[in-house]
């Protein structure tokens, strides 16, 4: 396997270089997919050629930062890696992939790629589109993937409790045992990014919370990625409240299906309303997604298409069934189950 040596000239390089109880070793590793191997000053590196080549031309960038007295942190060895990725392939930002460790997340659809690119562009993006067009999944892959390069500090994943025909007392358990089901999407793409051991490790320090909508009131997040799934489920207030929590350099994304609301038929859909309110507000970006993109099955394309035409056909059948029969056609409504 190839590798790289790389000799330190002390313990003040080495502290600097290495972070913290070797924070900064973490980014470099989680960000290049390689292992790496510090002692006594020597730091061995082993991976892939091309990988191995780029971390150690970010060791020597960070080398020549400390030899000029600058401060290193985090945030300082993020910018490091993305420099030193963006010189290897100068095209990196037009193919909007997401690259984390061993893991490469792209977009599958032009749809999906306009949703990353407004995710690298703005501060706060909402996401309107059907069921499987990955609206949580992106999301959550490039808040994990700013975590781990240290461009944030915690990642705060947040629902709100809207029950879709049940409610939440006729549930088993605790609060945290009721509201469990309603982040279990979220956890879902948590679980697809992440190994679980490091999923727990991360909540344990609290760099990833998720919290229902209701938790985030006299909140202010600094330094993180806040994600509001199922946005079409809060209320106007609620969607104002949430979108207030943004503290600096904070971003925030809300993602939802304005066809697929539970809340009271006369309540009015705060993603709805956010998305025609701020439609003209520099740093906020708005992508719709539809049909075309869905990535799920083949099957869940066909299912949204049966479903979208069902009602005009159940409707056509109605009133031709009616006219034979000199009936007048029952009220639309829900079909019935058998």
């Amino acid at each position: 396997m190839p590798e790289v040596t790389i000799t330190l000239s002390g313990p003040d390089e080495e502290l600097a270089v290495f972070g913290s109880r070797d924070q900064h070793l973490r980014q470099i590793r989680d960000a290049f997919g390689v292992k790496i191997l510090p002692r006594h000053g020597v730091v061995r590196v082993e991976g892939e050629h091309d990988r191995v080549e780029l971390v150690r031309q970010v060791f020597e960038e960070l080398r020549k930062l400390h030899g000029r007295h600058q401060a290193i942190s985090a945030g300082t060895v993020a910018e490091v890696i993305e420099a030193t990725q963006r010189a290897a392939d100068p095209d990196r930002s037009e193919n909007l992939e997401i690259r984390d460790g061993n893991r490469l997340v792209k977009p599958r659809s032009d749809g999906q790629g306009r949703y990353l690119k407004a995710l690298h562009d703005y501060e706060l993006v909402f996401c309107v589109g059907p069921a499987g067009t990955g609206k949580t999944y992106l999301a959550v892959a490039i808040a994990v993937s700013a975590l781990r390069r240290g461009k944030i500090k915690k990642i705060v994943l947040v629902r709100p409790a809207v029950e879709a025909g049940e409610h939440l007392g006729f549930l088993p358990g605790d609060l945290e045992a009721k509201i469990n089901p309603y982040l279990r999407p979220l956890l879902d793409a948590l679980h697809d990014l992440m190994d679980y051991d490091q999923i727990r490790r991360y909540m344990g320090n609290d760099l990833i919370e998720i919290a229902p909508l209701a938790y985030m009131r006299g909140r202010t997040l600094n330094d993180a990625c806040i994600i509001l799934d199922e946005g079409q489920n809060a209320t106007i207030p609620q969607m104002k409240m949430f979108l207030t929590r943004m503290g600096q350099n904070a971003r925030i994304v809300v993602t939802g299906d304005v066809t697929q609301v539970d809340l009271p038929p006369s309540t009015v859909s705060g993603l709805a309303d956010a998305v025609e309110r701020l439609k003209d507000v520099p740093g906020v970006g708005t992508v719709f997604l539809d049909k075309s993109d869905i990535v799920r099955h083949p099957l869940v394309q066909a299912i949204v298409n049966a479903y979208e035409s069902a009602e005009p056909a159940r409707e056509s059948g109605l009133r031709a069934a009616a006219a034979a029969s000199d009936h007048p056609p029952p009220p639309a409504g829900p079909a019935a189950s058998g």
